[in-house]
């Protein structure tokens, strides 16, 4: 048995009555709200394709639709990505501004997250630019520049509330990454080091191995082995495409205001709501929410 979820931005919360009949007349199946006016679930419907049918009723309204199982529905492992989906920027790009670069930085990012380039090597290409920019600098912009997305501590809190693993994995820098998994409540952080010379600026190198879209499905797979998890108790989330390899992988995987080649592919997808949408999809109601 699956559910069809309904998700508003709890900023715009434009899910009427209306419109929920309106498609539960078309999918038929059990209305049952979340959140009024953000998330709504239809229960068991019978259209042959939910979310289509449900698409084409919200039209051109900022809702999201999805289609979820019921069984393992609430998840004991999320794995995250954290630029552009647990917080609002790119952490190489606000690097590059510090130094007159963002321009042609960001554009690398860009289509390295489209999937246009090798992430690797386009990684090296960026960070060797980044060569000579001082700690203090680095953590200047960490405090002044990155922001939190919304909805990020309230899934976070709460599904660690509920008993869930939580892990951030990026193919951005530990810096970032072990700063914003505290602030957050994750479990954990995975990243990328940067190297500093002995006067604490960036040699313009990072560790290697890096942490790509294998290392991001390979924590995935190894955290459900060692939890004692079955793959359908587990969720990831992110926007590239080097997040598209653990979402196919996770039980559910949901691309979040995502690049289109991962938009296409996830089993789920987000345009319009927040970083609570996942818990949502979960079958939270707004009354369970840690905030």
């Amino acid at each position: 048995m699956s559910v069809l979820v309904l998700i508003a931005n709890p900023n715009e919360p434009v899910l009427s009555n209306t419109l929920v009949e309106t498609v539960q007349r078309e999918t038929h199946g059990e209305i049952n709200w979340l959140a009024q006016g953000i998330a709504c679930e239809i229960v068991a419907p019978k259209a042959a394709d939910p979310v289509t049918t449900a698409r084409d009723v919200i039209g051109s309204q900022p809702i999201d639709a999805a289609y979820v199982a019921l069984a393992n529905r609430r998840k004991k492992l999320l794995v995250a990505d954290m630029d552009s989906t647990m917080i609002e920027q790119e952490c190489i790009d606000e690097l590059a501004d510090a130094l007159g670069l963002k321009p042609q930085v960001a554009e690398i990012t860009e289509r390295a997250m489209r999937g246009e380039l090798d992430f690797e090597a386009a990684l090296d290409t960026r960070v060797a630019l980044l060569k000579g920019l001082e700690r203090k600098l680095v953590e200047d912009v960490r405090r002044e520049r990155i922001t939190l997305a919304p909805g990020g501590r309230a899934l976070i809190q709460t599904m660690n509330a509920y008993g869930a693993y939580t892990a951030l994995v990026s193919g951005g820098f530990t810096l970032f990454a072990d700063y914003f998994a505290k602030r957050i409540g994750f479990d954990e952080a995975v990243a990328n080091v940067l190297q500093f010379d002995a006067e604490d600026r960036l040699t313009g190198t990072v560790e290697k191995p890096i942490v790509d879209k294998t290392t991001k499905r390979n924590r995935l797979m190894a955290l459900t082995a060692e939890k004692g998890l079955s793959v359908a108790q587990t969720m990831a989330v992110g926007d590239g495409a080097n997040d598209l390899d653990m979402l196919q992988a996770a039980g559910l995987g949901v691309a979040i205001h995502a690049k289109p080649i991962v938009a296409e592919q996830a089993s789920v997808r987000i345009d319009h709501s927040d970083l609570t949408a996942l818990l949502y999809l979960q079958g939270y109601t707004d009354d369970d929410i840690v905030r």
